[in-house]
């Protein structure tokens, strides 16, 4: 196993973060496959939740289609082999067919496994609405 300092390890988790984002939003499922756990759990902010074998099908389906996100991260926590992120993710996507904008709190799970960090797990909550 090699042994990082914990900013190693941040700096590797957001390189991770943007790339897995990159790929959705180019559609680039192997892309996004290389940086998942075998044993992924991906939540949706509707509550569903994918194995990574069901969200690569929507994937490649088109039923979920990203045109942008944005992702800013707020901490980056560091336990041994394990690292969540907490952030936001505010999206513009299509999901079955119909466009939304997404405004979540978000986090992340990535695991170190074989000296590689992979997506364990993914869980977004709806931000609440601004007042009016």
């Amino acid at each position: 196993m090699t042994t990082s300092t914990v900013a190693e390890i941040e700096s590797a988790i957001r390189a991770l973060e943007d790339a897995r984002y990159a790929a959705v939003i180019a559609g680039d499922i192997d892309a996004f496959t290389a940086h998942a756990h075998p044993d992924l759990a991906y939540t949706h902010s509707n509550g569903v939740t994918d194995t990574l074998e069901s969200y690569q099908d929507k994937l490649r389906s088109g039923f979920y289609l990203y045109h942008h996100i944005d992702h800013p991260v707020d901490r980056i926590l560091v336990a041994g082999d394990t690292v969540v992120v907490v952030g936001e993710m505010h999206a513009d996507i299509t999901a079955g067919g119909t466009r939304k904008t997404l405004a979540n709190r978000a986090m992340a799970v990535w695991v170190r496994q074989d000296d590689r960090w992979l997506l364990l797990a993914y869980q977004p909550t709806v931000l609440p609405e601004p007042p009016r």
